[in-house]
């Protein structure tokens, strides 16, 4: 098991570097200069060349990634050109924002999803089946972002029963929250009915049956654990894709995590904020990644992971 985690952390040092690489040059090569946004059109140019050189955008473009490569290494993730505070200073208030807004969907798409899908396979063909599929699609097909203008306009809005947007309390994280959740508790449904379908017919669910076990006991307890292998690939998986779907989300509901920090950061070609920021969610989505993997074990002995 050790051997295995160690691999699997070595693995995940190429992704980040190619990460990095890719980042650093789209953002470098996309159209603006953070320069002329900072001093203004109608600076003369010493002044626009003094504080191009004091950022380090008059160097080549290599010099420039291994300089911010190097300082990666060490911990530092640049100074914002914008806001002139730290990056790290700036994600340090920024994470905890988008992690909240990540594990709440997440955990509200696993408790729907899966209670959902275990219902329609026990219920296949049934009414409750049907309705579950039903609202699958719509999860499936709903945009996040129109979902969430919905949800403002009716709770918000009309009801006035939760806040509009902001950051706070358990109520301003309920609308973003079922707006992100909706759509991944959809795909863990349908994952779930598929999987449940499969198991509920094997041998060792009738022997669980024929033993008198009662339907509860043979569904939770044993037909559910095994069919979680591939729901908890799609955690894995989906959990990585919420932390970094919070970019929209955090834009309509106006929360100030690192979706919102990189939006404002590409509007003003704030490259160190940019970079940070894609930096920390590909790192995030390599570790669900991992942890995704290591939750096998846990939920199947019998997977040796060499």
């Amino acid at each position: 098991m050790r051997t295995y985690l160690f691999r699997r952390i070595l693995l995940m040092i190429p992704v980040v570097l190619g990460v990095t690489v890719v980042v650093f040059l789209i953002i470098h090569l996309a159209p603006g200069d953070p320069v002329l946004l900072l001093v203004g059109e109608r600076a003369p140019q010493e002044v626009y060349d003094r504080v191009r050189h004091v950022w380090g955008l008059d160097r080549p473009l290599i010099m420039q990634y291994f300089t911010f490569l190097g300082n990666v290494l060490r911990g530092n993730l640049g100074m914002s050109i914008q806001m002139r505070r730290p990056v790290a200073e700036l994600l340090a208030g920024a994470i905890p924002v988008t992690m909240e807004l990540g594990f709440a969907a997440m955990a509200m798409a696993v408790f729907i999803g899966v209670i959902s899908g275990v219902i329609s396979a026990v219920r296949a063909g049934s009414a409750a089946d049907q309705v579950t599929m039903v609202g699958a699609l719509l999860g499936v097909s709903v945009p996040g972002f129109w979902l969430g203008q919905l949800l403002i306009l009716l709770f918000a809005v009309h009801l006035q029963w939760l806040p509009v947007s902001g950051y706070g309390g358990l109520k301003y994280l309920i609308l973003p929250a079922l707006a992100m959740g909706f759509a991944d508790s959809a795909v863990t449904a349908r994952t779930t009915r598929s999987s449940m379908l499969d198991v509920i017919r094997q041998d060792f669910v009738r022997t669980a049956r024929a033993k008198g076990l009662g339907e509860r006991v043979v569904i939770y307890k044993h037909a559910l654990r095994n069919a979680m292998l591939p729901v908890v690939t799609l955690i894995g998986l989906d959990l990585g894709y919420l932390l970094g779907g919070t970019v929209v989300m955090e834009e309509v509901f106006s929360r100030p995590g690192m979706g919102r920090l990189m939006i404002n950061g590409i509007l003003s070609r704030d490259y160190p904020v940019v970079q940070g920021v894609l930096l920390i969610l590909a790192i995030s989505v390599a570790l669900c990644n991992l942890l995704a993997d290591i939750a096998y074990v846990l939920l199947d002995p019998r997977i040796r992971l060499q």
